[in-house]
């Protein structure tokens, strides 16, 4: 079985399994998050750096982890792409492998990323009646399934709408240029400001704010997660109503304690100074 024809079977299951029918993803971040289960941060890193799947091979605990960017779509395939290699449990035998280097691995995960995003039940749903294909329509679907106009071009081949002339025109059309000519630069810019901001996983963060309120973890540590001010987080959560318990103190009565014997004999004993040590230390002292 090749790459891409694995890659669209995983993405055609897990849509299936997880109900999503043919129509556009929303926030990422969270679908993976409550349909996979697992934790996703979006991360301050280096500007060559897109997206990392970890797994801890003792817990089973996986953890994605992708930047911060400008760039909305490309954040967008990066999620699908790191969720691909979760499903295919790539991180097997990743100590011999450069994920960064072209590979099978690699081509399969860019192919469930692309149909995740883009299926083809919901690419001709969405195009039923169109008569005639142009960059109005890569706009649209663009627009419709928040993906690189790369990505849809590719789809729109493969769907046997274009062809690979067409493609490869397509190919260095910019989302940008498709927003500001089609009208929709406003909600470009809106997106690039919802993936240009840190975002801690939230069900670490739910536990971090769950310790809060039992008075076991600091404001601080909630700011460090969120990566912003302590005295921020405690606005936020005194806005919300969330506030640590208050540990009760139990006083008790002094007549109720117990009574307590101290020998201090030994102490006696290891302070007393014998008598010939008093009467040298005045025979000096007379001297």
């Amino acid at each position: 079985m090749s790459a891409e024809v694995e890659g669209r079977a995983a993405a055609e299951r897990f849509r299936e399994a997880h109900r999503l029918g043919g129509q556009p993803l929303g926030d990422l971040v969270a679908l993976i998050e409550h349909s996979a289960g697992l934790d996703v941060a979006v991360l301050d890193v280096g500007p060559d750096e897109h997206g990392l799947t970890m797994r801890d091979p003792k817990r089973g605990a996986v953890f994605i982890g992708v930047a911060r960017t400008r760039h909305p779509m490309r954040q967008r395939s990066t999620l699908a792409h790191e969720l691909a290699h979760v499903v295919f449990g790539d991180w097997a035998d990743n100590t011999t492998c450069d994920w960064s280097a072209p590979s099978p691995t690699e081509s399969r995960a860019n192919a469930f990323a692309r149909h995740l995003l883009v299926p083809v039940d919901g690419l001709k749903a969405l195009l039923a009646g169109t008569h005639q294909i142009n960059l109005a329509t890569l706009s649209a679907v663009v627009q419709w399934f928040l993906v690189s106009p790369q990505i849809a071009a590719i789809a729109l081949e493969q769907a046997e709408y274009i062809d690979a002339d067409t493609k490869r025109d397509w190919m260095s059309v910019t989302a940008p240029q498709l927003a500001v000519r089609f009208g929709w630069g406003d909600q470009y810019r809106m997106l690039q400001s919802e993936t240009d901001q840190r975002r801690a996983p939230q069900r670490l963060l739910a536990r971090a704010i769950r310790g809060y309120t039992e008075g076991v973890v600091s404001a601080q540590t909630i700011a460090t997660l969120q990566g912003i001010t302590a005295a921020q987080v405690l606005a936020e959560l005194r806005e919300a109503g969330i506030f640590p318990a208050q540990q009760a103190v139990t006083w008790a009565d002094p007549d109720e304690l117990p009574d307590a014997r101290v020998d201090l004999s030994a102490l006696e004993d290891a302070l007393r100074v014998p008598e010939d040590a008093h009467e040298a230390a005045s025979e000096l002292d007379a001297g």
